[in-house]
């Protein structure tokens, strides 16, 4: 195997102890001054020197609105040049940026700002009324900052909310004041990102300034990134792997990225060919979309050379690199605990093959789930980290205490994911051990979505489970066993229910519905029956019928 490259050596070639995204930005400012850096689809663009002159500018904004060091600012964002100037600007004064998912609604939204607790909401213009049932005033909440729109007026306003609101054009232009720049260490935490759990609400996970410049420079080196190359990026910025692995590894190999709204498979190869991309990622289910697509003879006019994937099957893997020409390249990692694994550029695609671990950074360990001991070369356990750096990792759950203790177990992180590690030292991921359902690239929490479906008024009680099925890219499709009180709702009419009141890719596509669910003598659910189960002939299916969500 070829290995590891030292990383302390790749992009602003920073010590450790400047590893802060915001020192980043200041020296690749000063290296690549009015090189394009990042341009958008609506055809705004910024330039490495412009990402650092209007970030102080913003900063200094938001000293005027009262965000201090330790803050919180909650942004209900989609991928847009506002997103990127507001969260190093936090970073700037020394302040926490919480990005949450934008199809969040209802219950779900309620959950992340309560726990959040943000001195300042910035909300999309469009996403707005997502706070209408939300009492903002008695939250805490102080400010709310309107982006993602051009704002020509910039005056204050009141909204229903009772709360001022300032369009965020205001705040750009606002004079530099030299107080208002802070210079946070690479143990500050400075982003809050939500994760879904099984059995309990979505957990914000503490991530420290060198815990989100270590998932940037790892993809640096896994990449091979350089100034030459342009990154495609199609995945959501309220993720790590749309931010940290995509835009912010693009601003330490000092090279520009195009950021796409959301990734489309019609308009994919279009996007790569006509942007000169040479390298992007490809999440979950959308390597087979790519691949099912119909092919095209545009299938090599592009540049593209790399593709990096969280681990595939070597199907789908050797069929990408086939039909596009491309290098994928393959990597195993979590919000808590970065990016620990890449694969190494020497070896083919294997299926679930991350690579061999980033050993100067994190210790990897399989272990039996039931007694915590490491089991055999090649033998399949609970995938296990822990880091070797104290700032490269996440530092807890925020206001869960519990749920931090619950992850951390012998000094190790539990990574509820199954794996091996076999003689060569690569690790191979093979299944989620837990309850988690992964969908579209989004974590759900069956504990949340359950929340919102007992929320009917004919609903008694309901479980929901992941199914694995065919043409879902190894990912799951959400199934929901309910309940019912009384006669059995429409089907139709029931979906038309949960679509307003749950995330898009939360909303069920199997639909059981039972006078009781199947329980235990001490009365848990049968989750792995009805997993066993699958699809039954009781099963109501959406796509059946042609039932399509659409994206609001």
């Amino acid at each position: 195997m070829k290995g590891h490259p030292d990383l302390q050596s790749l992009g602003p070639n920073l010590p450790i102890e400047q590893w802060t995204l915001v020192n980043a930005v200041q020296m690749q400012a000063k290296s690549y001054g009015e090189k394009e850096f990042l341009s958008f689809e609506n055809g705004e663009a910024l330039t490495f020197a412009a990402l650092d002159q209007l970030t102080d500018q913003l900063a200094s904004g938001l000293q005027e609105l009262g965000l201090k060091p330790g803050d919180r600012l909650l942004g209900l964002m989609t991928n847009s040049r506002d997103f990127i100037l507001l969260m190093i600007a936090v970073h700037k004064r020394r302040a926490i940026f919480v990005p949450i998912n934008t199809e969040l609604k209802s219950s779900f939204l309620q959950h992340q700002v309560e726990n959040s607790e943000p001195l300042i909401v910035a909300v999309d213009e469009d996403l707005l009324n997502r706070f209408n049932e939300i009492d903002l005033p008695s939250l805490g909440i102080k400010q709310i900052l309107i982006t993602g729109k051009e704002q020509k007026s910039g005056s204050n306003s009141d909204l229903s909310y009772g709360i001022p609101t300032t369009n965020i054009a205001t705040l750009i232009n606002s004079p530099i004041s030299s107080n208002a720049i802070a210079s946070p260490a690479p143990e500050d935490v400075c982003t809050i990102m939500y994760t879904s759990g099984t059995t309990g609400p979505a957990k914000g996970v503490l991530m420290p300034q060198g815990h989100c410049y270590l998932f940037a420079l790892g993809t640096v080196a896994a990449m091979e990134l350089t100034e030459d190359d342009r990154y495609f990026c199609c995945m959501p910025l309220f993720h790590a792997n749309g931010l940290f692995m995509q835009v912010y590894a693009s601003l330490l190999a000092g090279c520009s990225a195009y950021v796409a709204k959301h990734f489309s498979v019609k308009s994919w190869l279009d996007t790569v060919i006509d942007q000169e991309a040479t390298v992007t990622n490809a999440l979950g289910v959308m390597p087979e979309f790519i691949f099912r697509s119909s092919p095209s003879p545009r299938d090599h006019l592009h540049k593209l050379t790399r593709i990096m994937a969280i681990p595939v099957a070597e199907e789908w893997g050797k069929a990408m690199e086939e039909r596009f020409g491309v290098v994928l390249r393959q990597g195993f990692g979590m919000t808590e605990v970065n990016m620990v694994a890449y694969s190494d550029p020497d070896d083919p695609v294997m299926a679930g093959c991350a690579g061999p671990p980033l050993s100067d950074f994190f210790e990897v360990m399989i272990a039996d789930p039931e007694t915590d001991t490491e089991v055999a070369v090649d033998a399949i356990g609970e995938i296990l980290v822990r880091p070797k750096k104290p700032f490269c990792f996440n530092l807890g759950y925020f206001k869960m205490p519990d749920k931090t203790v619950e992850a951390w177990r012998n000094l190790w992180f539990h990574t509820g994911d199954a794996g091996k590690i076999d003689a060569e030292g690569r690790l191979f991921f093979v299944d989620r051990i837990n309850d988690r359902i992964r969908r579209r690239g989004e974590n759900i929490s069956s504990y949340e979505l359950e929340q919102a479906l007992n929320q009917h008024p004919e609903v008694a009680e309901s479980a929901v489970i992941g199914l694995k099925v065919e043409g879902a890219g190894g990912e799951d499709e959400v199934k929901a066993v309910v309940a019912i009180l009384g006669s059995q709702p429409d089907p139709v009419a029931f979906l038309d229910w949960c679509t307003p009141r749950m995330p898009r890719h939360a909303v069920p596509r199997y639909i059981e519905f039972v006078s009781e669910l199947d329980k235990t003598a001490s009365g848990k659910v049968r989750k792995q029956a009805m997993r066993d189960a699958g699809v039954t002939d009781s099963t109501w299916d959406r796509e059946s019928i042609g039932y399509r969500i659409s994206r609001d």
